[in-house]
Parts: C-alpha cells; structure tokens; sequence
C-alpha cells in the first residue's frame, strides 16, 4: 500500500509558510470562553456542553480514508451526545498543511489537523496547537505504550507535540523467487552497500542481445531515502542537535557517507545493475512489482501493494534498511503524520473534545484495527500483542522485519530526525542532489554542496520569519 507521503508535492511556498509563521508567531485564543490557546483544559470543560462539534482535517485516501471513517464512527457511537467528529478530507500533505495556514489567518482552522513529518518544525513555530503533553500532565495520562522511536520523532525536549497516527519505515523489499533462483539466500538479505553490490551482480539477467531484463537493484533517488541513511549512520541531517537543542540553520548534505553513497550509486548505474530511475517512487515501485529490479527500497506501507501486484508471479521478503558502512550504528527514522490539537481560537470544550478523539485513536485496540486495515506501523506495542494483530503479522511475515528493525533501533538526536522549517525544500534539495549525481554524472561533492548552498537563504528566512 503506498502512503500518502509520496503524493504530496514537496516544493511548499516559501513565501506563504514564512507570512503564516509569522502571522501565528502570537497566537492567541479568539473566543471568550477559552483559556489560552495553549493550555489543556480538564475533562470537566465538555460538562453541561451538550454535543461539541468538531472538524477534522485529514489527507487520507483510498482504503485509509475508509478505516480512517470507522474509526471515527465508532468514536462518535460511543460519544453520542457529548463529541462528534466531522471528517474533511483535505487531498494531500501538502495540501492540507497549505489549507491549515490560510485558515489560520481567516480565523477558520479546523480542530484537529493530520500533518506530515516534516510539516513538524512548522507547527511547533505556529503556536497555534495545544501540545499533546499538556494533556498527558493534566490528566497524568500513561504514555509507556507508545513505541519511543515513534514518539521520539514528534518530541523536542521530552515534551511530544503531536500524536503519532500513521506511521512507516524503510525496508529492503527483495524479489525471494529471484534470490532463490541466483543461488542466494533471502533469509539473509544484503545488510550494506557493499553487500547489495555482490547480490545485485548474481541477480541481474541479461537476454541473448546483452539487453538486460532484470536488474539487481533499481529505487527511486527519493530525498527521504537520503535522511534514512544519515539516521542509520547515526549522523544528524542538520545542525543544532538535528533541530532539537534550537532551530536548524544548516542542513548537512555534503557529508562522506553521501558523496560515497551517491558514487556508490553512480557506478551500480554504470556497471548495468541497476536502471535509471528519478525521484518518483512509483515508477521505481512498478519496477519491482513487475520483476524488472529484484531489490528496492520502500515504505512499510507498501508492503500490501507489493504483496498483491506480486501474486502468481513471484515472492516476496524483506530486509532491514541497509547500512552505508557496516560499522554504522544508527537506525532509520519514522515516516507519516501525526494528529494535532488546536489551540488558537478554539474554547475549552472544542480543545476537550479534540483530544478525546486524537487519544482515542491512540488506543491499542483501536491502533490494531488502523494498523491491520491500512499497514501502517501501529504506535501502540500493544497494539502489537493483540490476536487480530498477531493474526495479521502472521499472515505477512515480511511485516515482522519492521518490528525488530524499529526495535532494534536505537533512540537518538539522530533517530529522531531532522526538525526544520524548511525541510520540505531541504529533501527536494536532496533530490536533486541525488539525481543530478547519479543520472547527469555530476561530481557527488558539488552536486550535495550546491544544493547546501542553495538552502541557507530558505532557512534563514524561515527562522527570521518566526524569530522572537
């Protein structure tokens, strides 16, 4: 199933997130019934308020969007007569991201707004939300079941933001019939670059003419990709402890490891092993699930896409993300969106009722039904140790990769992620980095530091805009 992450269009309007940052760098509650737009209200805020109405802004589509309704009717069954929520779907991330900054300026946000990861940088700086662990202390609310590299990405100081909802991670997905057919063994997929260049020589297939009919490996130089491989190096993306000890001023592209990662995949294009493909992951998606690569990279979320476009033709498994250097000692980062409460504008009740919904999607039960319907990585470990969840793992044991792989990882600034207000132009900066390396043979080093360069003006007038 492919996320939504890869729909959004990355190249946000500097000019209208710096005007928004600004507008909402003094937030504060419209209505005279409020606290302040960042504080979190007690239970008692929904009595005697009959039936609270809220909206809720979403991006998900397609079969999500349908488990994403049952949810929110089942919540809506049980708080009849006290909360109802009102889905709006809203297209895209990015989309809806754009759609919550006009509305905070026309005084019409919504309640509740589903917001991409690195969307995070910008809604902190809004001071628009009521953060999640304002409610957490106020009704001293048990946390320990939210998997701490999920959190973690979505916490600054220990303090979490926002709460996580759908969330991925980055997997090796390998052709298992190919493997078996070259003589290797899928149980013990390629764990480094290296490793990936000594599979992909076995399993690349070429016709009688020298045409090559199936490449060993073959991914999309998609920017994400880049960060994961930064984490799992245990190296920060950008400056100022990967945004979390202050705002990032600078992101860290041209770094050794991606001058040799970019080389690296500069020659697996070159020597025939791997096709030319850009930053679109559908196109690097179809690829394998038509058997023309045998080894790709991609989104937990993709696995049930992948499962069913392989069927009757071949099997598939999985692998952990693979490394750059066999020493490095880090781990990939979260992928998706995480729910926020608002705060600016919003009367107690509407903040109450907001969070009575975004904590009722955080149960385990709940997280198990989001999880086995869409293939996003529950945040609950609970979640995981429920029967329908078990079932679910058991009947697609490639999905059991990422749970040993996330909990494997360790929990780090680097980990984490990168935190940054321009960080939808720092990955298409990324990316163009990456294609301009491997498709236009670009040295690495000038095709990253060009790119380095080019982000300093976004940032710096990112960080002016909500200066103060």
């Amino acid at each position: 199933m492919r996320t939504t992450l890869r729909r959004m269009a990355v190249g946000l309007s500097l000019a209208a997130l710096t005007a928004t940052a600004a507008a909402c760098g003094s937030a504060t509650s419209n209505s005279s019934n409020a606290s302040s737009s960042t504080d979190a209200p007690a239970a008692s805020a929904l009595d005697g308020k009959g039936e609270v109405s809220i909206d809720f802004w979403h991006a998900m589509s397609g079969k999500n969007g349908e488990a994403l309704k049952q949810l929110t009717d089942q919540f809506n069954a049980k708080n009849k007569g006290r909360v109802k929520v009102n889905l709006q779907f809203k297209n895209t991330y990015d989309d809806t991201l754009s759609a919550y900054k006009a509305a905070l300026n026309s005084g019409q946000a919504p309640d509740v707004v589903q917001v991409y990861d690195i969307g995070t940088r910008f809604m902190i700086d809004s001071k628009s939300i009521v953060p999640v662990q304002s409610f957490v202390d106020a009704d001293k609310t048990n946390t320990s079941d939210i998997q701490p590299n999920i959190a973690g990405y979505y916490s600054v100081d220990n303090k979490l933001y926002s709460m996580p909802f759908n969330t991925s991670m980055p997997l090796l997905y390998l052709n298992k019939t190919a493997f078996t057919k070259a003589g290797l063994d899928p149980a013990n997929p390629p764990k480094t670059l290296d490793e990936i260049t000594a599979a992909a020589r076995k399993l690349t297939v070429k016709d009688a003419n020298g045409r090559v009919t199936q490449y060993g490996f073959g991914a999309a130089l998609y920017g994400w990709f880049l960060e994961q491989w930064t984490a799992s190096g245990n190296q920060e993306y950008c400056d100022q402890g990967n945004g979390r000890d202050g705002r990032g001023t600078t992101v860290k592209l041209a770094t050794d490891d991606h001058i040799k990662l970019l080389a690296w995949w500069k020659k697996m294009v070159d020597e025939g092993l791997a096709p030319k493909l850009d930053s679109n992951t559908t196109t690097a998606d179809n690829a394998f699930t038509a058997g023309t690569v045998a080894m790709t990279l991609e989104s937990t979320g993709s696995l049930g896409g992948f499962l069913k476009s392989a069927e009757g033709k071949f099997d598939i498994a999985t692998g952990n993300y693979p490394k750059i250097n066999a020493t490095d000692a880090g781990g990939p980062i979260i992928g998706g969106a995480s729910l926020w409460v608002v705060g600016k504008g919003k009367d107690d009740a509407h903040k109450r009722a907001a969070w009575e919904f975004v904590k009722s999607l955080s149960d385990k039960d709940t997280q198990a039904t989001w999880h086995t319907s869409t293939g996003y990585f529950p945040i609950s470990k609970g979640a995981l140790e429920t029967d329908v969840d078990k079932q679910w793992v058991a009947q697609r044991p490639q999905f059991q990769t990422a749970i040993t792989q996330l909990q494997n990882t360790p929990l780090s600034k680097a980990t984490q992620g990168c935190l940054l207000g321009a960080m939808p132009q720092a990955r298409k900066a990324a990316e163009q980095a990456m294609q301009a390396a491997v498709l236009s043979g670009t040295d690495p080093r000038a095709a990253l530091e060009q790119q380095e360069q080019a982000l300093t003006t976004p940032i710096k007038d990112y960080n002016q805009s909500v200066a103060g």
